[in-house]
């Protein structure tokens, strides 16, 4: 569970994702030595991970996004997530309840190279079929400080 110095720390972040660990600690105004045990326990903790690499892929000429929902037969999800993996255009995969057993974020140069990539998908083994829905616009950027303020509130009472 995280308290609220934590709760700080990772807004800092968030907001500031290659901030210094001393620039972070004067920002917050907490000692250095508590700036790095925190951010190092939220980092081995899982609750951050890598900071500053946020890339935007359409300034290098990937300009689709599409979210792939696919159906894994039985027992073979830890193949197809393998083989997943080797595909170097899934952003993402997350296991799903509901229709189909992943949802697979990917990126494309454009809707023929989509096309290619979803073939590359249904090549994974295990991969039964999917269902592709392409993104028009980003109309929310992926956030976290709502859910941040959330939790804070939440530690109130």
């Amino acid at each position: 569970m995280v308290n609220r110095l934590d709760l700080r720390v990772i807004r800092e972040l968030v907001a500031n994702p290659r901030v210094g660990i001393t620039e972070l600690a004067e920002r917050l105004g907490i000692a250095r030595n508590t700036a790095h045990a925190r951010v190092g326990r939220l980092e081995r903790q899982g609750v951050v991970g890598t900071r500053g690499r946020a890339v935007d892929y359409t300034r290098i000429g990937v300009e689709v996004t599409a979210f792939v929902t696919v159906q894994v037969a039985q027992g073979r999800l830890v193949t197809a997530i393998e083989d997943l993996v080797a595909v170097p255009f899934v952003l993402e995969a997350h296991g799903i309840a509901g229709d189909g057993d992943l949802l697979v974020r990917v990126a494309a140069r454009n809707t023929r190279h989509l096309h290619e990539v979803i073939n590359a998908v249904l090549a994974c083994r295990g991969v039964i079929r999917s269902t592709t829905a392409v993104a028009m616009t980003e109309q929310i950027p992926f956030r976290v400080a709502p859910l941040l303020d959330a939790v804070e509130r939440s530690i109130d009472g």
